[in-house]
């Protein structure tokens, strides 16, 4: 079992990083494999609607040439459960989230729904407001590809401005921790172990 996990935040190893590093950690605990890829300082474009994915048909973006289709999608779609994470930029995700859920899920779905019945499960990091908003952000790409949604003990939220505030977040980190061993269970259930 292989879980990749991406962070859409600008600011490599932010809080951002932190709260999915303490996921994965219960993952890795489980057995689980982990990768962590971060956008931060990457080049990730939006994605064009040249329709260059829907000829391939091969779920990847056939379009722009970046760390989004060389990197991040091919390890997506061979993972069996994937971590989106973001922190709030205007009651949202960061663009370089969105171009992520774009691109991955435009081109998987003309590769034939390659994110079906895979684990998803988003993770949001916010120093006030907007959270919910983004999570929500995030949620509907799992949604829509016919991913199964893992959750926690309360939202996958975690509450920080400065590098690092976020461990101070007891219950963000507790809620982190709890998402981790929530999706090694789960996919531990699909795999029929």
């Amino acid at each position: 079992m292989k879980v990749v996990a991406f962070s859409g935040s600008a600011r490599k190893d932010g809080n951002t990083a932190i709260l999915v590093r303490h996921a994965l950690d219960e993952l890795g605990a489980a057995g689980v494999e982990c990768e962590f890829l971060q956008l931060a300082g990457k080049k990730a474009h939006g994605c064009l609607a040249c329709g260059k994915c829907a000829e391939t048909r091969d779920g990847n973006c056939a379009g722009i040439r970046d760390y989004i289709s060389e990197e991040c999608i091919p390890r997506a779609l061979e993972a069996d459960g994937i971590i989106i994470a973001s922190p709030v930029y205007f009651a949202d995700v960061t663009s370089e989230t969105k171009a992520l859920i774009d691109r991955l899920g435009y081109a998987s779905r003309q590769g034939g729904n390659r994110l079906a019945r895979k684990v998803g499960a988003a993770i949001i990091a916010v120093r006030r407001a907007g959270a919910i908003h983004a999570f929500d952000t995030i949620n509907h790409l799992f949604l829509i590809s016919e991913m199964l949604v893992v959750g926690s003990s309360y939202w996958n939220v975690g509450y920080g401005r400065a590098i690092g505030d976020v461990e101070q977040d007891t219950e963000g980190v507790e809620t982190m921790k709890t998402l981790g061993r929530d999706m090694a269970w789960a996919l531990e259930r699909l795999a029929g172990d």
